[in-house]
């Protein structure tokens, strides 16, 4: 495994502890929330085709009073567009719906494997960042034989994989696998959606210790993992809570006695990436 950051990839991109989920963020609202976002402190912005708010995640960055050069933006592939022709339509549309000259990040949504075009996404990614349509190219929800079969098909690496993972569901096998390749590991629903883990004894332990909040305490076991965090929150308060979590320095005990949470169960919806689909 490589001595760098563990933000960063196989090829030197980096990546921020912790990016703003926008998933619900729509309208005139999800917009202020991007912006203020931005003025609050994130560098780095988590969207999708199928979230239906490009549009609004695009207003909210080109009214930030912050440069675009320090920004990230990230979209992602919907499954329906797999095919070569179909996604290098919808990374363009997806470029024109946020207003960029090209996309920071891109990344496929799912894998879909028991539809097997996943192959064929990826060669699009490559081509479209080939073209300049997007600067870096990732995956999300891929398992390490979706991982090996993209690259060994176009000898191109994702730097992100985007995968559930939170106290009840840590992921420690993709996330050493990850962490071997040089591919940054970035967490969707970090905080479990703020279920009835925040109460767990253990957490809040973590939590009083250091004299924040169990929510705090999770997103700090994140960057002490070497996780990309991406939480959603839609006001600044909330906003600078969460991004203050990434200045908190846990000890091994404390990471371990959170990693301890976890269950073989613990996805929260039952989306196993080799069998979900999601187009």
């Amino acid at each position: 495994m490589s001595d760098a950051s563990p933000f960063t990839a196989h090829n030197g991109f980096t990546l921020p502890a912790q990016g703003l989920g926008t998933y619900g963020f729509r309208g005139e609202a999800g917009a202020d929330a991007v912006r203020s976002g931005i003025e609050t402190g994130y560098r780095l912005i988590d969207s999708a085709f199928n979230y239906e708010n490009e549009g609004a995640v695009g207003w909210g960055i080109s009214g930030a009073a912050v440069d675009r050069t320090e920004l990230i933006v990230t979209s992602k592939l919907a499954g329906r567009h797999h095919a070569r022709a179909q996604a290098l339509d919808a990374i363009e549309e997806s470029r024109f719906r946020l207003g960029l000259d090209a996309i920071d990040l891109f990344l496929i949504h799912w894998p879909l494997p028991r539809r097997d075009t996943y192959v064929e996404a990826w060669q699009a990614l490559v081509e479209a960042r080939d073209r300049g349509l997007v600067r870096e190219i990732g995956v999300s929800n891929f398992l390490p034989d979706h991982l090996e079969r993209i690259e060994d098909a176009t000898g191109v690496r994702p730097v992100v994989n985007q995968i559930e993972l939170h106290p009840r569901f840590p992921q420690d096998e993709a996330l050493a696998y990850h962490r071997a390749h040089g591919i940054i590991t970035e967490a969707w629903s970090p905080l479990g959606r703020a279920g009835d883990v925040l109460e767990a004894p253990a957490l809040v332990q973590v939590a009083s210790a250091h004299g924040i909040t169990p929510a705090q305490a999770v997103l700090a076991w994140h960057a002490a993992r070497g996780v990309v965090a991406i939480p959603k929150a839609a006001t600044a308060e909330h906003q600078a809570l969460n991004l203050a979590a990434a200045q908190v320095r846990l000890g091994a005990e404390e990471v371990a006695a959170i990693t301890a949470l976890g269950r073989p169960d613990g996805r929260l919806w039952g989306a196993d990436p080799a069998t979900h689909e999601e187009f």
